[in-house]
């Protein structure tokens, strides 16, 4: 008997073993050939089990009595090609047989469709698409399974296949929620715990490592409150863009708060976010150095992983807040309300918890703090150009300039990170001043007598190239775009003027110097060494490149011992043992066995790790003690070794160490010593008050380190002559 069929789809082939038996069971006949269906299918009236066959023709021909097949068909389209008619047509009288049958009445588990979204599930309908989310859990006799299909006698389309696969497969892995109910509920409660602690945490984070305490954090943030207000009164699409552009930016707010950490941790002041950038790579250059060339890599490669996961994380995090949000309207506008009186009531009665305001407005603070200081940078940039042009000594004639000093061999020498704590922190001072006072006398009995004072450093715990430009120049240079613009004039700098008498020859000891320096144009060195032209072939001590010793010995045999020049030296010297981390520091040897520096060797193997030593305040303030007076020693004794009747050495510091050693509260003043035989020349600063020897008394003068210039041209003879640029 003919049969007619209600659609020409062919039939959507499934799996024989995702059959639902139905309650009477008879034996199944042999399955026929999938591309081939076999007439002799059981009859319709028969209460047996279904046949593969049956399951084909059900899956095909939908009918009232079927709702499951009849989606099933409408989700999987059909290949039009001429086969696949063909194969529709032949096994038409088995599939109207098969609707018949009472077993087509039956859901499949594997053909039953997802719940539609409904009011009841906004998760389904895209309005809380949060993960982890609890869901209803499945009905009975239905599965999120993907359906597996078997052969049919179709010819589907290339690809066609894989894509039905692949959708299967996702709305197999987007069901776990109905399986796993109790997981569900357990993630999703921890996902929103984790945004709320990420948001809040970074909304009351502060940007000083010593207000890192629990009492920062238990504050109610009032830019949450506004927050929240904006995104209930918005629709969906721009709530969710909203939520992610806030988030992003609260993840960067908190990067900079952490950058803002560091650099008061190692340079006591804040991040500049208009000319600080270019440091990051000098930080990098350092940890290579300190640390080696692998940690330098994987540090960077994580730093960036970091930042970008914090900035992914908490956009995610403020997205999934603000769905959580809107869920309910009226409780979320109403627990708005009520936070936002909390917070005026408490900002108006000042009320504290630890002495930290309850009311917290932190973003908006450090927000209009960077706001202020990068108007300020912009400001100072074309200021500070005006104040660089005009100088003191600018148009002095080369007759007038340091006429006391003539015929002296002059040495200016910085101490790397030799500042005041070194010699009044009770955790450093008794080492460093039994140092001081011990060179003292050996440099009294060499025929030396110094005088010493203090100088207020523009620069503190690194940069120290802005105290080297500060003291020389007589400007105060404090940030990297003052010290591009210094350098790039044509103000006078106190080695220059030795220069520009053209009675001195000029010459740089620079270790530290490992590229090209253009700035020897500034200082008018004649003459530069850096650190792969002074023969040293021993072990690098951390960032240092060699011991201050081997440095001061290949000065003596390069320029200071020469006995060819007609003309005195004057010399800038840089050393760098005292550079932090500090681990491992040289040791003196006998000046007659430092050879090319092998014998170092040992010495740097025995030491202490930068590791060990880097993070832990203890040890650095220890080994930072004894890397100063290990600089101190080799200039002292170098001078004692080496100076003569004409010789006049200034050495000072560049700056305090880092705060980790020298304290949060520590000035920046660092030492400042002129040491000569000749008592001419310091008859000239008598008029100073300094202390006599090398270590200054405590209510010694301090002076900002930019007037050192102007005052040491002025004691030594120098006549101003002011230009305007």
């Amino acid at each position: 008997m003919p049969v007619t069929t209600r659609s020409p789809q062919p039939p959507t082939p499934q799996d024989p073993e995702d059959a639902t038996p139905t309650p009477t069971t008879t034996a199944q006949p042999e399955p026929p050939s999938p591309k081939t269906p076999s007439p002799e299918s059981p009859s319709a009236e028969s209460p047996s089990a279904e046949s593969p066959s049956a399951e084909t023709a059900s899956a095909e021909t939908p009918s009232a009595e079927t709702p499951a097949a009849e989606a099933s068909s409408a989700e999987t389209p059909s290949t039009e090609s001429p086969s696949a008619e063909s194969s529709a047509t032949e096994a038409a009288p088995a599939a109207s047989l098969s609707a018949k049958a009472p077993s087509a009445e039956a859901p499949s588990a594997r053909s039953t469709p997802a719940k539609a979204p409904s009011a009841e599930n906004p998760a389904a309908e895209g309005e809380s698409d949060e993960p982890g989310e609890p869901s209803e859990p499945a009905e009975p006799g239905t599965s999120s399974e993907p359906t597996e299909s078997a052969e049919s006698g179709e010819t589907a389309e290339p690809g066609k296949g894989k894509s039905r696969g692949l959708r299967a497969r996702v709305s197999y892995w987007r069901g776990w929620r109905g399986r796993y109910p109790r997981g569900a509920r357990v993630l999703w409660w921890a996902a929103t715990v984790v945004s709320l602690v990420l948001v809040f945490g970074a909304l009351s984070l502060p940007n000083r490592l010593f207000a890192l305490h629990l009492s920062r954090f238990v504050r109610l943030p009032g830019e949450a409150i506004i927050g929240a207000a904006v995104l209930l009164a918005l629709p969906r699409r721009p709530r969710v863009a909203l939520a992610a552009l806030a988030g992003a930016a609260l993840g960067a707010l908190t990067i900079l708060n952490v950058l803002d950490m560091q650099f008061v941790e190692y340079l006591g002041r804040d991040f500049d976010l208009v000319l600080d950038w270019t440091l990051l790579d000098d930080a990098q250059s350092y940890v290579a150095d300190s640390m080696g060339g692998a940690v330098a890599l994987a540090a960077s490669i994580g730093l960036i992983l970091l930042v970008v996961l914090i900035m992914a994380g908490m956009a995610l995090a403020t997205v999934r807040l603000s769905g959580i949000l809107v869920r309910d309207t009226r409780r979320a506008t109403r627990g708005t309300l009520i936070a936002g009186t909390v917070w005026i009531t408490c900002s108006v009665l000042g009320v504290q918890y630890s002495e930290v305001p309850v009311a917290s407005d932190q973003v908006v603070h450090t927000l209009a703090s960077e706001a202020r200081r990068v108007r300020e940078t912009l400001r100072d940039e074309a200021a500070f150009g005006k104040v660089a042009r005009s100088d003191t000594f600018g148009a002095t004639p080369a007759a007038q300039l340091v006429p006391d000093l003539r015929g002296k061999d002059v040495i200016f020498a910085f101490i790397e990170s030799y500042g005041r704590s070194a010699i009044e922190d009770p955790g450093m001072a008794p080492g460093v001043d039994e140092t001081l006072d011990t060179s003292t006398a050996a440099l009294t009995k060499a025929g030396f007598s110094a005088k010493s004072g203090w100088l207020t450093s523009a620069t503190y715990g690194g940069s120290s190239w802005l105290g080297h430009s500060t003291t020389l120049s007589g400007l105060w240079v404090d940030t990297q775009q003052r010290y591009r613009t210094v350098m790039a004039s044509d103000h006078l700098s106190l080695t220059k003027a030795f220069q520009k008498t053209g009675a001195w020859d000029t010459v740089g000891i620079m270790p530290g110097v490992q590229k090209g320096w253009p700035e020897q144009t500034f200082y008018g060195l004649d003459k530069v060494y850096n650190a792969f032209q002074m023969g040293y072939q021993g072990p690098k001590f951390s960032w240092s490149t060699m011991p201050d010793q081997y440095a001061l010995e290949a000065f003596q045999r390069l320029e200071h011992g020469r006995t060819d020049r007609d003309k005195p030296l004057m010399s800038e010297i840089i050393l760098t043992s005292s550079h932090q981390p500090w681990a491992p520091i040289p040791k003196m040897v006998g000046w007659d066995e430092l050879g090319d520096g092998s014998v170092f060797e040992d010495i740097e193997a025995d030491g202490e790790k930068a590791s060990d030593v880097i993070a832990d305040s203890d040890k650095s303030k220890k080994e930072y003690g004894k890397s100063i007076q290990y600089s101190v020693t080799a200039l002292t004794q170098w001078l004692e070794r080496y100076g003569t009747d004409d010789t006049v050495l200034v050495f000072l510091g560049d700056h305090q160490p880092i705060s980790r050693v020298s304290g949060n509260n520590a000035s920046r003043d660092v030492p400042i010593s002129i040491v000569a035989k000749d008592p001419k020349v310091l008859d000239k600063i008598a008029a100073w008050n300094w202390t006599d020897g090398l270590k200054p008394a405590h209510d010694a003068p301090v002076w900002k380190m930019s007037s050192f210039r102007d005052r040491f041209l002025k004691a030594y003879g120098s006549t101003p002559h002011p230009s305007t640029g």
